[in-house]
C-alpha cells in the first residue's frame, strides 16, 4: 500500500504453530532492505505468481512493503520473521532509494496494494471469492460495493471490520474455512495485519491472503488519494501527510529520515543479501 493505515484491531494474539503455508519459492530473486526480503519482480510476474496459486489452489501469504514497514521490523525480530513467509511486493520511493543504495538499481515497479489488487482481480478471467477483513465497521461493507461495481466477475463478501473481540475470533476463522476464498483481503494496518496473517492464516482459509492496509478506506471514500499527477511523481506519502499531519507526522516526518539513515549505515557499515 501506498504508506498503509494502522486500524487499531483489539488483542492480535501471534501463534506461528497454526501457520502451515508452503514455503516460500527458492526462484524469486530478494533484495534485503533493512532486514525485509522483497522480490525483484515486474508488475506481470508478480500477477503470474498469483494466478498460479489462485488457480491451483495453493496458498501465498502477500505483504506490500513500504519505507514504514521496513523501519517497523527493524527493530521487531519476531516481526521480521513472519514475514520471511511472504511474498512482499515493493511499494514507494522508500524502498526504491533503498534499493538504489544497496543493489544499484530501482526495484522493476512499483507494485502498491491500492493499484496491484484491483490489477489482480481485473486479470483474472475465472470468478473469483474475495473476502474482506478489516477497517472500521461499515468500511469493509462500503469498499466491497466498490469493488462489485468494478470487478462485476467476481463475487465479494465481507468477512467482518477490524475491531472485533478475541472471543470473535475463532467464529471468522471458522467462515474462513468453510468458505476457502480465493482472496483474503485484511486491512488492519502495518503490522497488525502481517502479524494476523502470519500467526492465523493458512492454506485451509485462502489462496491468497494480502495485508492492503489502507485500501478499504481509499475504495469506501473515507481517504482520498492523491491526484494522478502527484502518484506519477512518487509523493502520495507527501499528499497524505498534507491531508492528515496530526495522524501521519511521526511516520514520515520522523519515519522517513530514519529510514533513508538506516540505509546509509547499511550501505556503509553493514552487510545485505540478495536471495
Amino acid at each position: 500500500m501506498p504508506d498503509s493505515d494502522a486500524t487499531v484491531t483489539a488483542n492480535l494474539p501471534f501463534d506461528m504453530a497454526l501457520a502451515t503455508a508452503l514455503p516460500p519459492r527458492s526462484d524469486i530473486a530478494k533484495r534485503d532492505i533493512g532486514g525485509v526480503g522483497i522480490a525483484a519482480l515486474t508488475r506481470e510476474a508478480a500477477l503470474g505468481l498469483l494466478d498460479e496459486a489462485i488457480g491451483g489452489r495453493d496458498h501465498v501469504k502477500l505483504a506490500f512493503c513500504n519505507a514504514h514497514l521496513v523501519n517497523l521490523a527493524a527493530g521487531d525480530a519476531e516481526l521480521r520473521r513472519a514475514l520471511a513467509d511472504f511474498l512482499i511486493l515493493s511499494d514507494g520511493i522508500g524502498v526504491d532509494i533503498g534499493s538504489r543504495l544497496l543493489y544499484g538499481e530501482s526495484f522493476p515497479a512499483n507494485l502498491n496494494g491500492t493499484d496491484f489488487i484491483p490489477a489482480l482481480l481485473t486479470m483474472q478471467a475465472r470468478p473469483l471469492q474475495v473476502m474482506l477483513l478489516g477497517g472500521k465497521p461499515g468500511v469493509a461493507e462500503r469498499a466491497a460495493v466498490r469493488l462489485a461495481q468494478d470487478h462485476k466477475a467476481h463475487r465479494f463478501e465481507v468477512l467482518g471490520h477490524g475491531y472485533f473481540m478475541p472471543a470473535e475470533e475463532p467464529g471468522l476463522l471458522l467462515r474462513l474455512r468453510e468458505a476457502r476464498p480465493d482472496i483474503l483481503l485484511v486491512a488492519f494496518g502495518n503490522p497488525l495485519q502481517e502479524r494476523w496473517i502470519a500467526g492465523k492464516i493458512d492454506i485451509r482459509h485462502a489462496s491468497v491472503a494480502a495485508g492492503v492496509g489502507a485500501l478499504f478506506d481509499f475504495l469506501a471514500g473515507e481517504v482520498e488519494r492523491a491526484p494522478e499527477a502527484v502518484r506519477q511523481m512518487r509523493l502520495e506519502w507527501l499528499y497524505r501527510l498534507w491531508l492528515e499531519p496530526g495522524r501521519l507526522w511521526r511516520r514520515y516526518v520522523l519515519g522517513n529520515p530514519a529510514f533513508l539513515l538506516r540505509m546509509l549505515r547499511i550501505r556503509y557499515f553493514g552487510r545485505r543479501s540478495a536471495r
